[in-house]
C-alpha cells in the first residue's frame, strides 16, 4: 500500500504542477480578450487567429485544470443524503462512483479523442476561419485533459483505499480550512459590511 500511495503523490504532485500553471491563462485570457475587445471597438480591426487563440486557451483552462480541481475536491458534488452518513460509509460511495462512473467515462472520452487528435495531426488541418490556427493543439487537449483527470481518478481511489485500511487521512477532506464557497462567501459578507459602516447616514 505504500508504493500505491507513493504513486498517488507522484500524480497529485504532478496535477498540482499543471494546475498551478493553468491559474496564469487565466490573466492570458483576460489580456487577450481585452486586447480583441478594445482593438475592434476603437480601431475597427479584427483578427480570427486571436479570437481562436483564446477559444483554445479557455478550453484548456478546464480541460487541463480537471484534475487539479478533482484533488482539491471543488468539484460540485451532490450529496445532500451522503454527508449524513459516517466517514467510512461516505469514503466507499466514493469508491463506487470513481470505480463505475468517473473513470469508465473518462477512459472512453481518452480512448474516443485520440483518434480524433491524431486524424486532425497527420493532415495538418486548419480552421475553416480566415487566418484560423491549426486545429490539433486544440483537439489535443481533449486527450491530455481527460489522461490528467483519469491519474486524479486513480490517486484517489488509492487514497481512499488507504483511508479505509488505516494508512492515510481522508481524502475527501484535503483542507483543514474553509472551502473556496465559504471563503468566498465569507469575503463577500466580510465586504458588504465594511461597506455599510462606511457609507454616511442618510438625512445628515
Amino acid at each position: 500500500m505504500k508504493i500505491l500511495l507513493k504513486i498517488a503523490s507522484w500524480i497529485d504532485a504532478l496535477n498540482t504542477l499543471v494546475g498551478r500553471g493553468i491559474t496564469w491563462l487565466v490573466l492570458v485570457v483576460a489580456v487577450i480578450s481585452a486586447g480583441n475587445a478594445i482593438m475592434r471597438k476603437f480601431f475597427n480591426l479584427s483578427s480570427n487567429a486571436w479570437l481562436e487563440l483564446q477559444w483554445y486557451l479557455f478550453g484548456a483552462i478546464f480541460l487541463l485544470a480537471a484534475g487539479f480541481t478533482f484533488l482539491r475536491n471543488e468539484h460540485v458534488r451532490v450529496d445532500v443524503l451522503s454527508q449524513r452518513l459516517s466517514e467510512r460509509a461516505q469514503v466507499g460511495i466514493e469508491i463506487f462512483g470513481v470505480l463505475f462512473f468517473l473513470l469508465p467515462a473518462a477512459c472512453l472520452v481518452l480512448w474516443l479523442s485520440i483518434p480524433f487528435f491524431w486524424d486532425s495531426f497527420i493532415s495538418h488541418e486548419l480552421s475553416s476561419n480566415t487566418d484560423g490556427l491549426i486545429r490539433w493543439p486544440a483537439k489535443l487537449l481533449l486527450p491530455v485533459g481527460f489522461g490528467l483527470l483519469i491519474l486524479a481518478g486513480v490517486s484517489h481511489l488509492i487514497k481512499c483505499i488507504g483511508f479505509l485500511r488505516g494508512d492515510c487521512r481522508n481524502p475527501m477532506q484535503v483542507s483543514d480550512g474553509k472551502s473556496s464557497e465559504e471563503a468566498l462567501a465569507d469575503e463577500i459578507l466580510a465586504q458588504r459590511l465594511a461597506a455599510e459602516h462606511n457609507v454616511p447616514a442618510q438625512g445628515r
